[in-house]
């Protein structure tokens, strides 16, 4: 049953709480809010824009999976949150009542339900205003974003700062907002001590990454798009010898099969590599082994064997291997498997 603080914090949202059965924080003191709140996502300032104003109330609920979370958050009243630089995470912030005003950087947006929502970086500082504001709030580890990204794009591990507007009237945004209504609506008939299966759990973090850095803008966007053939002006050739390498990425290079898949000569497929690509033939190759092995090591179980991976997909240079893999995601491949080994293997949500 719930207390009469908590019926009150319900009461003042026109929806129902999501995530009620993973609840966190539920007060109407301003700063037992902001440590309980802080503890959850970070240290951050709160305070209500009207000095002794009555009616706060603060509400969060959290499922917690591996790599990534689920919240629920809630103020009544008018709050200012500022967090600085968020550091370890990205947050996809879905409004479902009231407003926000959020200043991140230099820009400046106001999101509303079903209009326009947030992505906020870890390195960008970030203000924010809340007005009787409740969100549904995707939280995404930093590195395994920057990773990814760095696997779609081709480029080594780094930052990744996103457009902070979301604009829910766009196809891709829209998939958005429906696959995290999604997971919190498994999240809520699973409840805090049921189970997902390791593959759902893979499953679940290849679909949001996916959403978020193919469907919203951010500096890499124009890299991994080159990366994938898929720049509208990227030759026929060149896309053709791309697909082409990828199919045999686990073979030697040959760079007369290439040709002969791409239909024009050898130095022709090379420069085009370099202008459209920015990257040798040899390099793209790399990176497309590097990516394979990347994907592997995150879902691999605890006795795996890195050489027999690596062998697969085709190096022959372990030494060399293990350096190129560092240099691009900033960590050795024992360090990946050993990090996807700690995940909890039978995928519980926490509460």
């Amino acid at each position: 049953m719930m207390s009469a603080a908590e019926q009150e914090i319900s009461a003042s949202s026109s929806g129902a709480a999501r995530l009620a059965g993973f609840a966190r924080v539920t007060t109407h003191d301003v700063d037992e809010a902001a440590e309980q709140i802080g503890r959850i996502f970070c240290p951050h300032d709160l305070k209500p824009v009207r000095a002794r104003a009555s009616g706060f109330s603060a509400r969060h609920n959290c499922a917690a999976f591996d790599g990534f979370s689920v919240n629920y958050v809630a103020y009544g009243g008018s709050v200012t949150i500022d967090p600085g630089c968020l550091d370890r995470f990205f947050l996809v912030q879905m409004p479902i009542t009231g407003r926000a005003d959020i200043r991140a950087g230099s820009r400046e947006i106001t999101t509303a339900p079903a209009r326009t929502a947030s992505l906020l970086s870890p390195t960008i500082p970030t203000r924010m205003v809340w007005t009787d504001c409740a969100q549904l709030i995707l939280l995404l580890d930093r590195r395994m974003v920057e990773q990814r990204a760095a696997a779609l794009s081709g480029k080594a591990a780094g930052t990744v700062e996103f457009d902070p507007v979301i604009d829910l009237t766009t196809p891709a945004s829209r998939a958005l907002r429906g696959r995290l209504e999604d997971l919190t609506t498994l999240a809520e008939r699973l409840g805090p001590s049921c189970r997902l299966t390791e593959l759902a759990m893979a499953q679940w973090r290849e679909v949001l990454l996916d959403h978020i850095l193919t469907g919203q803008r951010h500096g890499l966007s124009d890299a991994i798009r080159r990366f994938a053939g898929q720049a509208e002006r990227l030759p026929r050739a060149l896309r053709a010898a791309r697909d082409c390498l990828a199919a045999h990425a686990d073979a030697p290079l040959d760079l007369a099969q290439l040709a002969s898949a791409s239909g024009i000569g050898i130095r022709a497929l090379q420069l085009g590599f370099r202008r459209y690509f920015g990257i040798s033939i040899s390099q793209m190759l790399l990176d497309l082994r590097l990516a394979s092995l990347h994907a592997r090591l995150a879902r691999a179980a605890p006795d795996a064997s890195i050489t027999d991976m690596a062998f697969e997909l085709g190096f022959t240079h372990l030494g060399r291997m293990a350096g190129a893999y560092r240099q691009k995601f900033g960590e050795t491949p024992s360090a990946t498997l050993r990090r996807s080994s700690r995940l909890p293997r039978q995928g519980r949500l926490s509460s």
